[in-house]
């Protein structure tokens, strides 16, 4: 009990309404009068309409009777945004999905036990897997033991259905040097940079250029920003400590987001 759901709305009567749970197979649920609404409403269609898509969560449970009750009023807004986000991103891994079962003569049946289920198992959320699929390689379906024959087919899938959003931060170091061979240890410096963005995998990558010495820009892209503040912090650190050994002057300035 206690758990969120997504409730079609099928029948409403003056004392409750009967749903259907999207996520079991269409489950038939009620949902009490009394459970409606946390304010007072003349009428329960002033909430409710047949076909409405709502978030609902399970209070009880009678599995002699194999019946379910569920709430509306005890969901919050917070609770309501993030399953319904949840569901709709479920979806859209389905449909990905079952598109390839056709490609590869699998039924929906086997596409949600062999592959919608074993991604919801491992990473919670069914396209956050075949977004790391797409990020990292097919490597990752078969973390999550997806069989091998639906491997090849769903990565190669993937680019026309999902479009990794990333983040860029940036920051500008200033390098000089009155060495001889202060030019050269330079672009040896920032040379380094791609190497430590390398090492952060192919879901980094970084772009250096000038603005006019002693300024130079370097620009991290990622998936999300805990992901490229950790490849930044890691250039600086490497950038420093290349300076002091090649006796090259280094700050570095933050660019603010």
């Amino acid at each position: 009990m206690g758990e969120l759901v997504i409730a079609t709305v099928k029948e409403i009567f003056d004392y409750g309404a009967y749903v259907t749970l999207d996520e079991y197979n269409d489950l038939r649920a009620y949902l009490p009068w009394s459970e409606v609404s946390t304010k007072w409403i003349r009428s329960i269609r002033d909430v409710l309409r047949e076909g409405q898509k709502i978030v609902t969560k399970v209070i009880r449970v009678n599995k002699q009777r194999k019946t379910v009750d569920v709430s509306l009023k005890k969901v919050t807004d917070a609770e309501r945004r993030r399953k319904m986000m949840w569901w709709k991103r479920y979806l859209k891994a389905a449909k990905i999905i079952e598109l390839v079962a056709q490609n590869i003569g699998k039924s929906i049946d086997e596409a949600y036990e062999q592959v919608i289920w074993k991604l919801e198992d491992y990473f919670g959320d069914p396209l956050y897997g075949l977004e790391e699929a797409l990020l990292r390689g097919p490597e990752v379906l078969k973390e999550a033991g997806i069989p091998g024959e639906w491997i090849e087919p769903l990565y190669k899938e993937l680019p026309r259905h999902i479009k990794i959003k990333k983040v860029k931060i940036r920051g500008i170091f200033f390098l000089r040097s009155l060495d001889s061979s202060g030019i050269e240890h330079i672009k040896k410096i920032l040379f380094s940079i791609y190497d430590v963005a390398k090492k952060h995998g192919k879901e980094v990558s970084v772009r250096v250029y000038t603005l006019g010495a002693p300024r130079y820009v370097v620009e991290v892209e990622a998936p999300d920003y805990k992901v490229a503040e950790k490849a930044l912090s890691d250039i600086v650190d490497n950038v420093d400590e290349l300076s002091k050994k090649l006796n090259v002057e280094m700050r570095f300035e933050r660019e603010k987001r």
